[in-house]
């Protein structure tokens, strides 16, 4: 008899989701993944493959649902600096709201690159490129409407954003306090404002 689902896959990659980015992937085990999805091994070896393609499909739909669907949303501003900000207002609220402290998924992951595989390597990579990306349309369209410097340097910028976006989620997962998280904004924000503010 052909082996058959009984359960929703969205949902039990949700919950595997969980247990990787509060745990890791090495610390994460196979016990820890079909209890917390409520399947038995058979079933998920069955569904998704292994634990590492288990791994992939929970970082590709975290990225999807989280990244992704922030660009998006944020591409759709006719303000790109406001954009920007409230990218970062954004992290800040999520970071507040994270008791666990397990921060970023997708920059977790990418903290553990070297003892990743190469195809995770590439998927994390091409994520924080795309979002680099993100911030050079941000600030090439700013620069067209005025909102942000002419000076500003579109592709160097967008990757100490970048950066300030990763030390964020990390600093976030209990290093710093709201203030500090803060500070990293408005030094974000720096990077797109006249220079004159730098001095205020």
């Amino acid at each position: 008899m052909p082996w058959e689902k009984s359960f929703d896959l969205d949902d039990a990659v949700d919950r595997a989701q969980f247990v990787f980015w509060s745990k890791g992937y090495e610390a994460t085990s196979i016990t820890d993944l079909t209890k917390s999805m409520g399947i038995n091994k058979g079933s998920l070896y069955n569904a998704f493959g292994s634990k590492k393609d288990l791994f992939t499909r929970a970082l590709l739909k975290y990225d999807r649902d989280n990244r992704q669907a922030s660009i998006a949303t944020l591409e759709a501003y006719e303000n790109p600096h406001d954009a920007i900000e409230t990218l970062f207002d954004g992290l800040i609220a999520q970071s507040l709201a994270d008791d666990a402290y397990k921060g970023c998924f997708l920059v977790n992951t990418a903290l553990d690159l070297p003892n990743h595989s190469d195809d995770i390597r590439d998927m994390v990579n091409a994520a924080l490129d795309d979002f680099v990306k993100f911030f050079e349309r941000m600030i090439t369209k700013g620069q067209t409407q005025n909102v942000i410097p002419s000076c500003v340097e579109a592709h160097t910028t967008a990757k100490s954003l970048l950066s300030l976006v990763v030390g964020l989620r990390v600093l976030a997962r209990g290093a710093y306090d709201e203030a500090g998280l803060r500070a990293i904004k408005q030094d974000a924000l720096k990077l797109i404002s006249e220079p004159k503010s730098l001095a205020n």
